[in-house]
C-alpha cells in the first residue's frame, strides 16, 4: 500500500495526516491555533509561526500512532510550500525535510491550492472531467477550468478580499467573534435577508470583488446600529451566495463541464453546499464536494495532492504567493 504523510502548515492551524491513494484517510491530527488568535479577530503571523513549532512534533507523533503506522511504511512525505504566511510555511517545510533525510524519504513541495482541489477526491470522492473548479476560502477566491486532471486554465481570481476574508471582517463588525465564517453561516440561519446588500461584479465575466460588500456592511450598520444581527448576517450571506453560484452557473454554461469542484474552507458552508447542489442539478452537473471536515486546511488535501507529485523533480522553495497552476 502506498501511504503518503501530509504536513500542512500554510496558515495558522498545524495539521498532519496518512492518506493512501484511494483517498482514505488513516489518520488525520490537527492543532488549532483559534485561542492563540480570537484576541486579534484576526490571524498573527509571528504567534501563528510559534504556535506551529510547539505543535508540530506532538502533533506528528499523534498522527503516527492514530494511524498504527511508522516511517517504514511510508512512501513521501508531501508539505505545504505555498501559498501562506512564510514563518509558517517555513516551520512545516523544515520539519518535513528533516524527516526525510532521517527516514530515508523522499519529501515534495505542495501547493496549498492543489491540496484543496485533491481534497474533493479524499473518502471516495470522484470528479469527471472536463470540470469547472471554484475555490473559496479565507486566502482565495477563483474559479478555474480543468480539461483534465492534469490541466488548469485560471478563469477568474479576486482583485481584493477573498471570500473567506470578507466573511471574517464582517464577523467582527456584527461582534460574533473568530472564525468568522461557521458564526455567521448558523447566526444567518436565524435571520431574513431583509437588506440587499450590492452583488459585486455579478455578470461580469469570471473576476471577484468582495471589498465593496464588506464595506456596505459597516455603512449599514454605521446607519443603523440598532440592526437585527442574524438579519444582517442572512443580507449578507444572500450576497455572497448569490455572487458565488452566479460566477459558478455562467462557468458551467459556457463550458459545458462533467463536474463542478468546489473547494475550500468556504465550501464547508452549509448555504452554499445547498446552492450548488441546486445548481448541478438543474444543469445536468456532477457536484464534487469535500466532506465537510476536510473542507478547511488539513494534512489531509495535502497528503492526497502529493500522489499528483510522485516520480517528478521535488521543489522545496518556499513560495507565499504560490498561483494554483504552478505543482
Amino acid at each position: 500500500m502506498t501511504l503518503i504523510l501530509g504536513i500542512e502548515t500554510s496558515c495558522d492551524d498545524t495539521s498532519i495526516a496518512v492518506v493512501d491513494k484511494a483517498g482514505h484517510v488513516l489518520a488525520c491530527k490537527t492543532a488549532s491555533q483559534v485561542e492563540v488568535h480570537e484576541g486579534y479577530g484576526g490571524i498573527y503571523p509571528e504567534f501563528a509561526s510559534r504556535a506551529h513549532v510547539a505543535a508540530i512534533i506532538p502533533t506528528l507523533e499523534a498522527t503516527l500512532n492514530a494511524a498504527d503506522v511508522s516511517p517504514d511504511d511510508l512512501t513521501a512525505i508531501g508539505v505545504t510550500r505555498g501559498p501562506g504566511l512564510i514563518g509558517s510555511l517555513l516551520v512545516g517545510l523544515h520539519t518535513a525535510s528533516g524527516l526525510g533525510a532521517g527516514w530515508g524519504l523522499p519529501v515534495y513541495g505542495i501547493n496549498h491550492l492543489r491540496g484543496h482541489l485533491r481534497s474533493a477526491l479524499l473518502e471516495g470522492g470522484k470528479v469527471n472531467y472536463p470540470a469547472i473548479v471554484l475555490l473559496a476560502s479565507g486566502g482565495h477566491t477563483l474559479i478555474a477550468y480543468m480539461k483534465d486532471a492534469a490541466s488548469m486554465e485560471l478563469l477568474g481570481t479576486t482583485r481584493d478580499d477573498s471570500v473567506g476574508e470578507a466573511y471574517d471582517k464582517v464577523a467582527r463588525m456584527l461582534n460574533l467573534g473568530f472564525p468568522g465564517g461557521p458564526i455567521i453561516d448558523q447566526v444567518a440561519k436565524t435571520g431574513n435577508p431583509t437588506t440587499r446588500f450590492p452583488r459585486p461584479m455579478l455578470g461580469k465575466g469570471f473576476e471577484f470583488s468582495f471589498s465593496g460588500l464588506k464595506s456596505s456592511v459597516r455603512r449599514h450598520m454605521e446607519k443603523t446600529p440598532e440592526a437585527h444581527v442574524p438579519d444582517v448576517a442572512a443580507s449578507f450571506v444572500a450576497a455572497c451566495m448569490d455572487v458565488l453560484i452566479g460566477k459558478c452557473k455562467a462557468a458551467i454554461e459556457m463550458y459545458k463541464p462533467a463536474s463542478l469542484i468546489v473547494v475550500g474552507g468556504v465550501s464547508a458552508s452549509p448555504q452554499l453546499r445547498a446552492g450548488m447542489a441546486d445548481l448541478c442539478a438543474t444543469k445536468g452537473v456532477h457536484l464534487a464536494l469535500p466532506p465537510q471536515k476536510w473542507s478547511t486546511d488539513n494534512g489531509a488535501m495535502i497528503a492526497m495532492a502529493t500522489f499528483d507529485y510522485l516520480g517528478r523533480q521535488a521543489d522545496l522553495e518556499i513560495n507565499p504567493n504560490l498561483p494554483i497552476g504552478v505543482l
